[in-house]
C-alpha cells in the first residue's frame, strides 16, 4: 500500500490525513490517543504493531504549544505512519500508551525528561537522562542555551545564551 492509498484509507477515521514526502501523518485529539492507536494496531490491513518512536516539538506562542509524534510501523505490511497530537502549555499531559506498546515506556520517559510532558498512567514516569534534581526541561525553546565561557589565544567567547547580536 503506497502513502496515497494509506491516507485515503485513514481519512474517514481521522480528521486530518496528510501525505508529504511520501509519508502519511494523521492528527488526533489527545483525549482519543489510546482508542486511535488501538484501532491502528488491531485493524486488519493496517496492523501497525510496532511503535518505533515517540517524539515531541515545542512551538512557543502557539496553541497547542507541544506536539507529540508517534511513529508506527507495520511489520506485516511494511508501511509507516506518523500520528500527531497537540497538548496545551497549560496542561502538558496525555495518556501513556504503554498498555498498547510496552516499549513506549522509555520513549515517553525521554519526552517527559526533555519537554516536561506528563504521560498519565505511565508505570514509572521519571527522568531518564537528566539527574532527578535537574530543574527545567532542556528541549523546550524557552530553556537557556547555556554553554561554557571559553578563552583561547587571548580572546574570550561568552556562553551561547549570553552573546550579543
Amino acid at each position: 500500500m503506497n502513502a496515497g492509498d494509506l491516507a485515503a484509507r485513514l481519512s474517514p477515521k481521522f480528521t486530518e490525513a496528510v501525505v508529504a514526502r511520501d509519508e502519511v501523518t494523521v492528527t488526533v485529539d489527545p483525549s482519543g490517543i489510546i482508542a486511535m492507536l488501538e484501532f491502528l494496531r488491531d485493524e486488519p490491513g493496517l496492523e501497525f504493531d510496532w511503535l518505533s518512536d515517540v517524539s515531541a516539538t515545542d512551538r512557543p506562542g502557539r496553541d497547542p504549544r507541544f506536539w507529540l509524534a508517534y511513529h508506527l510501523y507495520s511489520t506485516t505490511h511494511h508501511h509507516r505512519l506518523r500520528v500527531s497530537a497537540g497538548v496545551p502549555e497549560s496542561r502538558p499531559s496525555i495518556r501513556s500508551v504503554t498498555s498498547l506498546f510496552p516499549g513506549a515506556s522509555w520513549l515517553e520517559r525521554e519526552v517527559f525528561d526533555f519537554f516536561g510532558i506528563r504521560f498519565e498512567g505511565h508505570p514509572d514516569l521519571k527522568r531518564i537522562i537528566m539527574p532527578e534534581d535537574w530543574e527545567g526541561h532542556p528541549l523546550r525553546k524557552d530553556y537557556g542555551l547555556g554553554g561554557v565561557p571559553t578563552r583561547y589565544h587571548g580572546a574570550f567567547i561568552p556562553p551561547v545564551d549570553e552573546r550579543g547580536s
